[in-house]
């Protein structure tokens, strides 16, 4: 998937627990307008803030709740719509890099901003034991179990 995609779809999801979510649903509800000529469009341009709203209800009450899972699988539902969309309209891949350099960055705190704008890539090479890596939190247990 195009690292901006990615990118985008992290930044979407942290804008919406913002207080500038309505500027942020209106950047993305004006890019898919500008998909609408496309066939076979993943959304309707008609049904965007729609989408938008819902996401931002289910973005909060993750939030609350303290459901990391469910706001990364918001996260990657809109990185899949994302991707579908770009794929069906290639031309507008500039479009949302402006969008997420301009508009959705900013609305970001710094901890959003860092997951977004960071590119981690992690490689072992082992001999003989064992590694252990996560781009994110890790818990290990050994085989001993102790009472």
């Amino acid at each position: 998937m195009d690292p901006i995609v990615l990118a985008a779809g992290t930044a979407l999801v942290s804008a919406m627990a913002t207080d500038a979510w309505q500027r942020t649903a209106a950047a993305i509800t004006d890019l898919w307008k500008r998909a609408r000529d496309t066939e076979g469009e993943v959304i309707a341009p008609d049904r965007i803030p729609n989408e938008l709203d819902t996401l931002r209800t289910n973005v909060v009450r993750a939030r609350t709740d303290s459901d990391a899972e469910m706001e990364e699988s918001l996260t990657g539902l809109w990185r899949l719509r994302l991707h579908a969309l770009i794929e069906q309209n290639p031309s507008l891949a500039e479009d949302l890099r402006s969008l997420v350099r301009e508009r959705l960055l900013p609305e970001v705190d710094d901890r959003a901003r860092v997951r977004v704008e960071t590119l981690i890539q992690q490689s072992a090479k082992v001999s003989g034991g064992t590694s252990y890596m996560a781009g994110r939190d890790m818990r290990v247990h050994s085989g001993e179990e102790t009472s």
